[in-house]
């Protein structure tokens, strides 16, 4: 009955989680390389032969890097809308085509495999096209959006309707602006097909809480423009400032950009209000 979250790596050097059930798991993206990923999934007692499928959120490298090798060496089913399929088969960093692994989904058609109900949503990304994923187990409800230029009514929609979130909080718009990127870089990342910063994140999650939330974690955190515990701050206070306490209403963790996270375990008795 437990479901298991780990981030192997969260950053613009690659992306991968794990979401998975004693007996089984996904895969959220392969940004990693594939020795990486078979230690660290072994380190936490996870066998690669119980991966079902690698869920892709867009084609931008640090995403997709080792999704050939798994798809076709490992024949892990790889799940993608169209267009990012398009741009994995485009992209001169997958050494692998897919062929046999490949899988096209649709957005916002949801999706069963085994007990998970999986649902891909538009998630606004200068990509060839960029998802997140709700994922459905039992009563938990699990939502990642990374690389979100700015949280739209969809985005809005599947965060609010999940237990676990994980939320981009890639830049500290004063680092970003004060930085040493040129000015395009800036208004590339800063742009509303770029990424969200840890103001936009606290905003939204301040504003948008609820009781059934019990985790939040911070993705996709930027090596130059950002750091874990300031980002932890921006959001604990503006949390703090609608009365919702971290550590007591609300876990709340960054997460590492290129190391893995602890094993997060959740049961059913932990979710008080099933949405």
């Amino acid at each position: 009955m437990k479901l298991r979250f780990i981030s192997l790596a969260s950053g613009s050097s690659g992306n991968c989680y794990y979401l998975g059930t004693p007996e089984y798991g996904i895969l959220i993206d392969a940004g990693i390389g594939i020795r990486t990923i078979r230690r660290i999934l072994k380190d936490n007692r996870i066998d690669l032969s119980h991966i079902l499928a690698v869920l892709v959120t867009h084609e931008h490298t640090d995403h997709i890097k080792t999704i050939g090798c798994l798809g076709e060496k490992y024949h892990i089913p790889v799940y993608a809308t169209q267009d990012v399929h398009d741009g994995i088969d485009s992209s001169r960093y997958v050494e692998e085509s897919l062929r046999n692994s490949r899988r096209v989904i649709e957005k916002e058609i949801p999706f069963t495999m085994r007990d998970f109900t999986i649902t891909a949503f538009e998630v606004p990304h200068d990509s060839k096209d960029n998802v997140g994923y709700h994922i459905e187990y039992l009563h938990h409800r699990f939502t990642i959006a990374t690389d979100v230029g700015h949280i739209t009514e969809t985005v809005s929609r599947y965060l609010c309707m999940a237990n676990h979130i994980v939320i981009e909080a890639n830049y500290d718009e004063e680092m970003l602006l004060s930085g040493n990127y040129p000015d395009f870089l800036k208004e590339r990342i800063s742009g509303s097909t770029g990424h969200l910063s840890n103001r936009e994140a606290a905003e939204f999650l301040a504003t948008h809480y609820h009781p059934g939330i019990k985790n939040i974690w911070l993705c996709h955190l930027s090596k130059d423009n950002n750091h874990p515990e300031l980002a932890c701050k921006t959001v604990d206070i503006r949390l703090f400032q609608e009365g919702i306490r971290v550590g007591k209403d609300v876990a709340l963790t960054a997460l590492k950009r290129s190391t893995p996270s602890d094993i997060f375990e959740f049961e059913e008795k932990d979710i008080h209000l099933p949405l």
